[in-house]
C-alpha cells in the first residue's frame, strides 16, 4: 500500500458480530487489538469455534481469494479494532505476487472449504 492510500479502519463493541457465515466477501481484516473468534454454525444450529485470533492476524481472505460466501461467522470478544483490506488492496497485493503462488493460494482455499464442509453437521 503506498502512502496516499487510504487506510480504513472499523471498531467493533464486544460480542457484535463482523460478518456472518454464508455472506458475501469483498474485504478482509487485519486484527489491530482486541481478538476475534471465528466460528462455523453448524446444521442443527450448533457452534463450533474454529479459532481465536489476535493483534495483527489477517482473516476473512479466502472469501476475497476465491470470491466464494464466507465459511464462517466471527466476533469480536473484545472491544476490537481492525484494518479493513479492501478487495481491490488485495488483488493488487496478489497479482504482483508469483503465478506459482497464486495458484497455491486458490488451490488451499478450495482443500479448505471442502474440508469445512466435511466437518459441518
Amino acid at each position: 500500500m503506498g502512502r496516499d492510500t487510504l487506510i480504513e479502519r472499523k471498531v467493533f463493541p464486544e460480542g457484535s458480530t463482523i460478518f456472518k457465515q454464508g455472506t458475501t466477501g469483498r474485504t478482509a481484516y487485519i486484527v489491530q487489538n482486541g481478538r476475534v473468534e471465528i466460528v462455523r454454525e453448524n446444521d442443527d444450529g450448533s457452534e463450533q469455534i474454529l479459532a481465536t485470533i489476535g493483534t495483527g492476524a489477517m482473516f476473512g481472505e479466502m472469501a476475497v481469494i476465491d470470491d466464494s460466501p464466507r465459511m464462517a461467522t466471527a466476533r469480536a470478544l473484545d472491544p476490537t479494532t481492525v484494518i479493513v483490506v479492501t478487495e481491490q488492496m488485495f488483488l493488487q497485493k496478489l497479482e504482483k505476487a508469483d503465478p506459482f503462488l497464486r495458484g497455491l493460494m486458490h488451490i488451499m482455499a478450495d482443500t479448505i472449504r471442502t474440508m469445512g464442509k466435511k466437518t459441518s453437521g
